[in-house]
């Protein structure tokens, strides 16, 4: 100790005698010759301890006096940078990333992330704005929860069902988006949300889960491990939830005994935001936000994001609930990453600051993105090669509510990209120019009353010109003088969350006053229909006919006026946005029962109905304001395709003609009838900016799927235990007794592949690894991609283990007749089970071990595994 200190000396004094032949460093942590730890120490003991305990807010101000710039530790990547003023590429939702089975092409998605968000940082430098969320380097992605339950809402942020392919897809994550420099970040990742945390929505600031330490570390454990220990994530996000009775970010198991003892984590965490408040405020746990504060500093929580609680660390430290020496600790490990990013080094030292601007949505990061999308498509069914349709079919009738559907396309946590293109936009661009191809959207996600618009644009006016007098507000109550008036056409106005508006206004926190006079053109009725979210209110003529103000839900509302011919109604529309996403529109026209036999009657000369259906991040994702049939605060309530989609698709089935049911989705949906009736099924999740494109490539057959199910597609409701139990019998593939309809690895091709050949040594000594090869030939007539799965099955019924576990995969190319051996290599760890204590113990006696394009036992006509049985011996 006394050495370091003698040597820490020495080292400031040649920081003075530099800063003597160099104005520009004042400050030994500002010298450059000195290691990230010396100048981290300097910088932090120069701090106050009201400076220290504001930089532990995610929001960190500046500090004037030692040159130190503000910044916000908030920014989201899932899929591409997300919230940002600027255009980005937006790659496929991260559960169709995971149905890629490619962790390679999810590697090159994280590093061109990270070039994306490099560049929009170094313009947030050059501009002054790094105090503004989402213009930062600190992305709290990726979230590796397991996706238990596909109820979830939020399932679809994850990598799926098994922790084995969640840990080897969060690795390719994490070491694409922090890069490869010796010294430096690319970008700090943020494995979320840790731990034991997967829904329900509506629970998440109140449940306290215990699960047995077999489950903690055999499923809920494990990625987060990799990430830590072996993947070097800079930051990991404390979950909301409670586990055995402590919140996660003040857990003595979860937050010092593994993570920091055990793991030996010297990143930050970060709190998941309002989860401080959470303490005091849902479990009850501690009094008020001083005892909270200072427990989860003391449990090693280093940013409280979202709220003021931790501004109490003042007092707390006064007050002796926690000493200045162990806010020391956060603060130093926050400066750490900041200065990991080069944050505090000159432009010239450090490769990723010289990122240019042209990185944004460039040709290489486009082209990713549709790689990815067809990359991530689940060809389910295909029926007497239904698909692929021919480009030169007469008449192609498209349908459906994900069909034109450019939300459900770009997911949740997205970025906004200059193009994307919906399944009818690609369609249409696939076909040949004699092709007649018709859009009816025919039902709503889980109705068929549909509004039909009415272009009535020319009947508002204000002041003499068409449109609407639109007033914005720098606040949430439509006080004091607007920000910015200006005239707009018409009401259909969708920011993702951090866009703008306007100048000097974001797309949160904001409010708006849309006044305009509405003529009428004949006798009769007109709906206006207002889609809005936070808040919002419907004066006509100065009566409040709807007030949503308060209690808004997403979703439409409507209401039917009354015309009299050439009447002139007075229509105000205010409405308000605090967090996340910004929508609101107006449009008009009446409703009508759509008559699906008059539809197919209309279209009987169609040579091929498709239908885009599905869910949608309309109906499922965090802490929603939804309450629909089959749907409720986010989560699901049934994973049952909505009724009324199934019931067009009977009447579509009933007209004989070629049906091709395209699924949007970010979890399971359950399909008993149209496994069995529907020809030809696709599920291409919510497949980012190029969605449309790579479906209709599929569609007709110019790119081949080879996409897995990153999930258990079950077939009821009744296959599903509680969601909110969080043991994991009879759940995933993994636990799950009875057969699904689709099972977790599952998906068809264009082509045919066989395994033959597989090579291991039929007896291994304990603590050794091994080789397993398998030859895997393309026998089918086309081009395509393969994902070679291997499953390790225990035979000792005496020991519980799951059913049987992912333990490899491989995804690559063949043409027809070609093959290739394929090598998987596994550790003891990989030979190991998982005990009743949470230890880790290598399997003994025989174990079997299964590789092909599936499961070994999946039920579907996929019968290309291969099989065999080795021993461990002591």
């Amino acid at each position: 100790m006394k050495t370091k200190n003698i040597k820490y000396r020495i080292l400031i004094l040649i920081s003075f005698w530099c800063s003597a032949q160099n104005k520009a460093v004042q400050y030994p942590f500002q010298n450059t010759d000195l290691t990230f730890e010396e100048r981290v120490e300097n910088l932090v003991s120069q701090l106050t301890l009201e400076e220290k305990v504001a930089q532990m807010l995610n929001a960190a101000p500046a500090i004037p006096r030692l040159g130190i710039p503000a910044y916000d530790w908030w920014n989201e990547t899932l899929h591409g940078v997300a919230r940002t003023p600027f255009k980005t590429t937006v790659f496929p939702q991260a559960i169709a990333m995971a149905a890629t089975f490619d962790k390679n092409s999810l590697y090159k998605m994280a590093d061109y992330s990270a070039l994306e968000g490099r560049a929009i940082y170094n313009k947030a430098v050059e501009l002054n704005r790094t105090n503004e969320r989402y213009l930062g380097l600190t992305y709290w992605t990726p979230n590796i929860n397991i996706f238990r339950d596909p109820r979830w809402g939020r399932g679809q942020e994850t990598y799926g069902e098994d922790p084995y392919l969640t840990a080897t897809l969060g690795d390719a994550f994490v070491r694409g988006l922090q890069g490869d420099d010796p010294k430096y970040l690319k970008a700090a990742a943020c494995a979320k949300h840790y731990a034991i945390h997967s829904g329900p929505e509506s629970l998440r600031h109140t449940f306290d889960v215990d699960v047995t330490p077999y489950e903690l570390w055999d499923t809920y454990l494990p990625a987060f491990k990799k990430l830590v220990t072996s993947s070097n994530v800079a930051g990991v996000m404390c979950a909301y939830n409670a586990f055995r009775t402590q919140p996660c970010c003040a857990s003595d198991i979860l937050m010092t005994d593994i993570l920091r003892k055990q793991w030996k984590f010297t990143g930050y965490v970060t709190s998941d935001c309002w989860a401080i408040d959470d303490f005091f405020k849902n479990h009850k746990t501690h009094p008020d936000a001083e005892s909270a504060s200072a427990d989860a500093v003391y449990h090693g929580t280093d940013v409280d994001c979202g709220t003021d609680a931790y501004k109490s660390l003042v007092a707390a430290v006064k007050n002796g609930k926690i000493t200045e020496e162990q806010i020391d600790i956060s603060v130093k490990r926050l400066f750490m990453i900041r200065f990991r990013l080069g944050m505090f080094d000159p432009v010239s030292m450090v490769k990723y600051a010289q990122t240019p601007s042209s990185v944004l949505e460039c040709d290489a990061h486009k082209d990713h993105a549709l790689k990815m999308a067809r990359q991530s498509i689940v060809l389910l069914k295909n029926e007497k090669n239904t698909l692929p349709l021919s480009k030169k079919l007469k008449k192609i009738v498209v349908l459906g509510p994900n069909a034109d559907n450019s939300i459900s396309i770009l997911g949740n946590y997205n970025g906004t990209p200059s193009k994307l293109t919906t399944v009818l936009e690609g369609i249409k661009e696939k076909v040949s120019p004699e092709t007649e191809v018709v859009y009816e959207k025919a039902v709503n996600f889980t109705n068929d009353t549909l509004l039909v618009y009415k272009d009535l644009k020319n009947h508002y006016f204000y002041e003499g010109k068409q449109g609407f007098k639109a007033e914005y507000f720098t606040n949430t109550k439509l006080s004091g003088k607007p920000e910015m008036t200006r005239t707009e056409s018409e009401i259909h106005n969708f920011w993702q969350e951090g866009a703008v508006v306007a100048e000097n206004i974001k797309a949160n926190h904001f409010s708006a006053r849309y006044t305009t006079n509405f003529k009428a053109d004949e006798n009769g009725f007109i709906t206006f229909e207002i889609l809005a979210d936070d808040g919002y209110r419907f004066i006509i003529d100065g009566k409040e006919v709807i007030n949503a103000w308060d209690k808004n839900r997403w979703g439409e509302k409507t209401y039917k006026l009354q015309t009299k011919k050439d009447a002139v109604y007075k229509i105000v529309l205010e409405y308000w946005q605090g967090e996340g996403k910004a929508e609101v529109s107006l449009q008009t026209g009446n409703f009508v029962k759509t008559d699906f036999n008059a539809l197919i009657e209309l279209h009987k000369n169609a040579d091929a109905f498709i239908f885009a259906g599905g869910i949608s991040p309309q109906l499922e994702g965090e802490e929603m304001p939804v309450n629909a049939p089959g749907f409720n605060g986010g989560d699901r309530t049934s994973i049952l395709l909505p009724e009324v989609q199934t019931n067009l698709l009977k009447a579509l089935k009933s007209s004989g003609k070629p049906v091709v049911f395209l699924m949007m989705t970010g979890s399971a949906i359950a399909i008993p009838w149209e496994a069995e009736n529907i020809p030809a099924i696709l599920n291409t999740w919510y497949g980012g900016q190029s969605a449309g494109t790579a479906s209709a490539d599929v569609i007709f057959g110019d790119y081949n799927p080879a996409g897995r199910l990153p999930v258990t597609f079950y077939k009821n409701d009744s296959d599903l235990p509680s969601f909110t139990d969080y043991k994991m019998d009879n759940k995933t593939y993994r636990y799950f007794k009875g057969t699904p309809i689709y099972g977790f690895g599952y998906g068809l091709s264009y082509t045919e592949f066989k395994y033959s050949g597989l090579k291991t040594p039929l007896k291994i000594k304990k603590g050794k690894p091994i080789t397993v090869s398998v030859k895997v030939t393309n026998t089918g007539k086309k081009e395509g991609e393969e994902v070679a799965q291997l499953y390790v099955i225990n035979q000792n019924s005496a020991v519980k283990t799951p059913l049987k576990a992912l333990k490899g995969f491989e995804r690559f190319n063949l043409k027809p007749g070609e093959n290739t051996i394929v090598n998987f290599n596994l550790s003891p760890e990989d030979l190991s089970f998982v005990t009743e204590d949470g230890s880790l113990k290598q399997y003994a006696g025989k174990v079997q071990i299964s590789i092909g394009g599936s499961q070994p036992d999946e039920k579907n006509g996929v019968k290309n595994s291969i099989t065999t049985q080795i021993e461990i011996e002591d």
